[in-house]
């Protein structure tokens, strides 16, 4: 097997119970979500946890996506992880959250920027007609609000991190055309939701849709959203038509940890992502494990 590059993971959540609120972390815990019960990973998860998990890799870098705080303390998220910077030296970058269809989210965009390793924005926009698989009752991405509050990320020099689903990508590679100057981060291999009806083919359709912007690059995570429980002959396909619709400079490899753990272990996750590409070159490994992120993420990291 080719030997293993330095890693940036792109995708990481930490958080303290006792200091942010989380209510999606916060009992009683159901099965009924796209997630399955998460009551197993409702425990602290400081940045020690994650370099133990990931022991195995040379990581260099991670940047912190926001990881579902109550939308009250989505400043103190951003906070507590800049102290945490300026200290350990990661993360290295900060997705903060902030509602794009909230009408105050100029002010909120305007306070996170004032944060050294803030670099991009998430707002979980999954909407489905099933209300198990949905993260909200409606789909926000299509009102003039949320509308307005993407088209405020330029000015503030931020890159938008997307979780949504298959459905919605057609009216949301409309949007993101109309803001070429926006970096815009396609989590999760799209989120494919194979049990729908034509599941693949929409996937397949939003996914050529996104790539054909120059400005959309995607993570590769999330395995255990599609289907549970999954291996790597089952993931291959996935993975690699991933990277030959992004190809290998706006792919790359993350953990979603700890989240993916309700999935698999972090080795488990990438040693499939090792394996499917023990064919590809130094330059495009290198690229899928570490440098693309670095760049995409404008982190400055020496690789």
């Amino acid at each position: 097997m080719s030997q293993r590059p330095p890693l940036v993971d792109p995708h990481v959540h930490l958080w303290d119970l006792a200091h942010i609120r989380y209510p999606w972390l916060t009992g009683p815990f159901d099965t009924d979500n796209p997630n399955g019960s998460v009551e197993r990973i409702a425990v602290d998860y400081p940045l020690d946890a994650y370099l133990a998990d990931a022991q195995q890799w040379d990581v260099r870098g991670i940047v912190h996506i926001d990881a579902g705080a109550d939308p009250a303390d989505a400043l103190k998220e951003t906070q507590w992880l800049q102290a945490m910077a300026d200290t350990r030296g990661m993360p290295s970058g900060i997705v903060a959250f902030a509602a794009l269809d909230d009408p105050q989210v100029e002010t909120l965009l305007s306070a996170h920027v004032e944060h050294a390793n803030v670099c991009g924005i998430r707002h979980i926009v999954n909407w489905h007609p099933d209300p198990a698989r949905s993260y909200s009752s409606a789909d926000v991405t299509t009102t003039s609000a949320w509308m307005r509050g993407f088209g405020l990320l330029k000015k503030f020099d931020l890159s938008f991190d997307l979780q949504a689903y298959p459905g919605q990508f057609a009216h949301l590679a409309a949007l993101i055309a109309k803001h070429p100057d926006t970096q815009v981060i396609l989590n999760h291999t799209g989120m494919a939701i194979p049990g729908d009806a034509d599941g693949w083919e929409t996937w397949r359709r939003g996914m050529a849709a996104f790539a054909a912007l120059p400005n959309v690059a995607v993570k590769i995570s999330g395995m255990g959203f599609t289907w549970r429980p999954w291996d790597v002959d089952r993931a291959r396909a996935y993975v690699l038509e991933t990277i030959d619709l992004f190809g290998t400079d706006r792919a790359m490899f993350a953990s979603n940890f700890p989240t993916d753990k309700l999935f698999g272990s972090f080795d488990t996750h990438f040693d499939a992502y090792d394996a499917i590409t023990a064919d590809f070159g130094v330059e495009e490994r290198a690229a899928l494990f570490g440098g693309n992120a670095n760049r995409i993420y404008r982190l400055g990291l020496t690789l």
